[in-house]
């Protein structure tokens, strides 16, 4: 039987802006303001994506670098920052946030500072809600009340204030973080900073979930400001569809929500949670009819691992890497828990694993904080949450304490959920390495169109002494000032930015050709091939931007 309810865990089925830190408007890479090709630009005939300026090659995309021999995927396994980096405001009974800050949410570096926007929940109605969200309000029948969303700010991204933004009457007082919306029921606070809007007042861009507004089930509702603050909803729904979305997102030309959906499996069959993609070509009205994103095996019995609201996607340009979460149902709503995989996608639409099944980070490695005495799962929560700082690459998440929801034996006041932080060397999300004994491998990518101004290559490598890089046409024949003994090598210390440069030409010489690149990777200690970066319109290794 499926219920469809007014929340997640209700639903029962079973870069560089400075040059070291990640704007992520869209989460790593912000579009270009303009579609049309420039100098600039890199194409891809086979997504048939362009992207301006940079085109980042990940060692986990099997699109970008297709065929390889003697080498294999080996994923990083994140660091995790033990304590919480935003906590609920336990302190203080009528705050917003007082039971839990869920990260179905955003981190932004932005205005030389980082911003958040999160779902928190409450315990109690609101009794100042104005009269038309006092109806919505009244719906709600559980103590656990999600929203008002909510705003934090900080200097280094790991400590948070809350600011009192005095928008919002919230049982008795306005000295809070919460975002004055028209609904009252608000949760899924995913927001992009739009540079390619012309409109000034329509700088950021969000997308939320509500409730009763104007459905019985759940929905994605839109807003616009030009400060992320203060914001003007749209008049109607987007979408005559239950969504719950983890991320939004712009990729080659649109505007993604990614959540979970009703979508049904071969013959009609109920899957449970899987992964849902809708779009949009200019924000206001979107298409109503989805895409599937992500989805598991089909499995008969409802104690089987689905996808919880979605990827939480973050775009370099011409692919997006993302996380979903491996929810493990069961029968027992205390026995959930969720894990994270790791996802990439090349039309901002459907995402693949690079390795089926494998949990990039389990719940036991960021679990929410206990309750002495208890022992409750965690779930793990993702958003819009991945961005690049300086040499790191930074994985904000939920963490949500699973309680056993509608059980008689549930005490309210342990529900909680705070915002976690795992980081990785920048871009480092997974590596080709050789296996075995093999003495050398080898790896080739997908034709490029290299843009007009020229570009240079530069790898996010170890063992940098053991590889080299050839140039073929894109029907594989190698040019000869640029392969063999002229191949192109790495001059330097292993490191995220490694330039590569051939002895007796230049990349820019290749202007405008459409060209495949084969890294060689020959035995020597342990190398490892993370990424591939190609920069527009320079050769000078420090002028080289890093992807956002």
């Amino acid at each position: 039987m499926l219920i469809v309810s007014a929340w997640c865990f209700f639903f029962e089925l079973g870069w560089p802006q400075p040059a070291d830190i990640a704007l992520a408007s869209t989460g790593l890479r912000t579009e270009s303001a303009s579609s049309t090709e420039s100098i600039n630009q890199f194409y891809f005939p086979a997504t048939g994506i362009s992207v301006e300026d940079q085109a980042v090659l990940l060692a986990v995309d099997d699109v970008s670098l297709p065929l390889k021999r003697n080498l294999a995927y080996f994923i990083t396994k994140p660091t995790v920052r033990d304590e919480p980096v935003l906590t609920p405001s336990r302190d203080d009974r009528d705050a917003p946030d007082f039971l839990a800050t869920h990260f179905y949410g955003t981190v932004l570096h932005d205005q030389g500072k980082f911003r958040m926007w999160y779902y928190p929940c409450h315990l109690g109605k609101n009794p100042d809600w104005p009269s038309e969200l006092q109806t919505q309000a009244e719906h709600w029948k559980h103590e656990v009340i999600p929203g008002p969303l909510c705003y934090a700010e900080s200097d280094d991204g790991l400590v948070w204030n809350k600011p009192n933004l005095g928008q919002v009457l919230f049982k008795g007082n306005r000295d809070n973080n919460a975002i004055a919306l028209p609904s009252a029921l608000t949760a899924n606070a995913c927001v992009i900073k739009d540079v390619s809007d012309p409109d000034p007042e329509r700088r950021y861009k969000l997308v939320y979930w509500s409730q009763y507004d104007p459905y019985d089930y759940p929905t994605i509702r839109l807003a616009t400001s030009p400060d992320g603050l203060h914001w003007t909803a749209n008049k109607e729904a987007p979408l005559e569809a239950f969504l719950e979305h983890a991320s939004f997102y712009q990729f080659n030309g649109l505007y993604i929500a990614n959540g979970q959906s009703h979508l049904r499996g071969e013959s009609g069959r109920n899957r449970g949670r899987q992964g849902a993609a809708f779009l949009s070509t200019e924000f206001d009205h979107w298409q109503q009819e989805p895409a599937e994103s992500f989805a598991l095996p089909y499995v008969e019995s409802r104690k089987r691992d689905e996808v919880h609201l979605g990827v939480g996607g973050a775009s370099y340009g011409n692919v997006l890497i993302g996380l979903f979460c491996r929810w493990h149902n069961d029968e027992d709503f205390s026995k959930i828990s969720g894990d994270f995989g790791l996802v990439v996608s090349n039309d901002g639409l459907a995402f693949r694993e690079p390795v089926k099944g494998f949990n990039w980070l389990s719940a036991e490695d960021s679990p929410a904080t206990p309750v002495q005495g208890k022992d409750y799962h965690t779930i793990l929560c993702q958003a819009n949450g991945i961005l690049n700082v300086g040499d790191e690459t930074r994985i904000y998440h939920g963490r949500w304490r699973n309680i056993g929801w509608g059980q008689p034996d549930m005490e309210i006041e342990d529900y909680y959920a705070e915002v976690g932080l795992a980081t990785l060397p920048r871009d480092r999300w997974g590596a080709l390495g050789l296996v075995d004994d093999y003495p050398e491998g080898s790896v080739w990518t997908t034709p490029i169109r290299l843009p007009e101004r020229g570009c240079a290559l530069s790898l996010n490598a170890d063992g940098v002494d053991s590889m080299s890089v050839e140039v073929a046409n894109e029907d594989f024949a190698l040019m000869p000032d640029y392969s063999g003994e002229l191949s192109g090598k790495v001059s330097g210390p292993d490191g995220l930015n490694c330039p590569v440069s051939w002895s007796s030409r230049s990349l820019a010489d290749l202007a405008g050709r459409t060209v495949r690149f084969r890294v060689t990777i020959q035995r020597n200690n342990d190398p490892r091939l993370y990424a591939l970066y190609l920069t527009a319109g320079t050769n000078v290794a420090t002028d080289i931007k890093l992807p956002r």
